[in-house]
């Protein structure tokens, strides 16, 4: 008897405990999802980066960056991750403990942690072993659901990451924005003091970017999105449309502060600070995607009807003049999706139909099969 009132105790506390944490709009992450081995994965090297998983055209490269060591990493929406030591291609997959291989974004944290975002959510490598970082349901709206989300595309996908200056970690998955503190994951719309006289709903937030003024910018994506762009100054989160397009595919921060905006059907525009202007410099290029380290911009080409391909290879502007790339400069006809700058300023270029280019500034090298 006294062994069944003390099981009854412990359940009634437990559940007052998930009762208090619901109300206060916050859950601790899951910190008992499974890891996948305590010996550090080391998949076998390849030169090239190879197409493991039989994905087709339209599957791509998708982001990629430079850790604190000097590995690049690429994410894949349907291969997993791969990790180039300068020699060999290593692949991450669900086998390894990555929680999907359709990775929309990656980030590295302060401590040196890689962080996934894919479309059954959050994972985390620590150069060890991956750790699932779910969401709990008590954080999300309860009408988190919409008709509009796909296999490809759940509530659940994390399309965007970004730590601020302060050391949280924003993630801008279907539903929503979500703020990490190491402990909680908190709805950012939800915290007490924003003011959203906008009605913002900031889903599919496809791109996030720190200003130098510490306000945070939200790029809205695909439908359920549509908000344009989007500003958080610590207070107040506000829309913006400067050309008219509510889909705003990337955001990039340039040598001199100034963001620059690509738009899914209207082009790029720049935010210097005060005003947005229209970038109409010329026509026929793609976004804005990356500011390299000489304070060139690198445009990707217009994509054709099918998406797959690219009309016109990318484009370099170095504030003057634009210099074409294509496919008689060694580039691949697929549509671009990443372009990334590693330490040495040589320009990565991830594409349509898994593809993975390197340009030294003379000549394209690829680096897929």
């Amino acid at each position: 008897m006294k062994k069944y009132c003390l099981s009854k105790l412990t359940t009634t506390l437990l559940a007052i405990s998930i009762f208090v944490n619901a109300s206060n709009g916050q859950v601790k992450t899951n910190q008992t999802a499974k890891m996948v081995s305590e010996q550090k994965i080391m998949p076998v090297g390849q030169p090239k980066l190879i197409n493991t998983q039989g994905t087709q055209q339209n599957d791509n490269v998708h982001c990629g960056l430079q850790d604190k060591a000097g590995n690049l990493w690429f994410g894949t929406t349907g291969s997993g991750v791969y990790r180039y030591d300068g020699k060999l291609f290593y692949n991450y997959t669900t086998k390894d403990g990555l929680i999907n291989n359709c990775v929309w974004c990656m980030m590295e944290d302060k401590a040196g942690n890689i962080w996934f975002g894919t479309t059954d959510g959050i994972c985390r490598f620590d150069g060890k072993s991956f750790t699932s970082f779910p969401i709990n349901d008590f954080v999300r709206p309860a009408n988190g659901n919409n008709n509009y989300y796909t296999k490809q595309s759940t509530k659940n996908s994390v399309w965007s990451m970004l730590q601020d200056k302060n050391g949280t970690i924003w993630f801008g998955t279907g539903d929503g924005v979500y703020c990490y503190n190491g402990l909680n994951f908190s709805r950012f719309l939800y915290l007490d003091g924003v003011i959203n006289n906008d009605s913002l709903k900031l889903k599919m937030v496809a791109s996030m970017v720190e200003d130098n003024d510490g306000n945070i910018w939200f790029a809205s994506g695909m439908p359920p999105g549509m908000e344009g762009v989007c500003r958080y100054d610590g207070k107040d989160i506000a829309s913006y449309k400067p050309n008219g397009d509510g889909w705003i595919r990337y955001i990039t921060k340039d040598k001199k502060g100034h963001l620059w905006f690509g738009g899914r059907s209207h082009g790029n525009f720049i935010y210097d600070g005060k005003n947005f202007t229209n970038f109409t410099q010329k026509i026929g290029i793609g976004n804005c995607i990356l500011s390299d380290k000489s304070g060139n911009i690198w445009f990707t080409g217009e994509e054709k009807i099918s998406t797959i391909e690219s009309a016109g290879g990318i484009w370099c502007y170095d504030g003057k003049t634009f210099k074409n790339f294509n496919t008689k400069d060694g580039m691949g006809k697929y549509f671009v999706h990443c372009i990334i700058e590693d330490k040495n300023g040589n320009i990565w270029i991830g594409t349509r139909n898994t593809g993975l280019y390197k340009f030294d500034g003379k000549t394209f090298t690829c680096f897929s099969e």
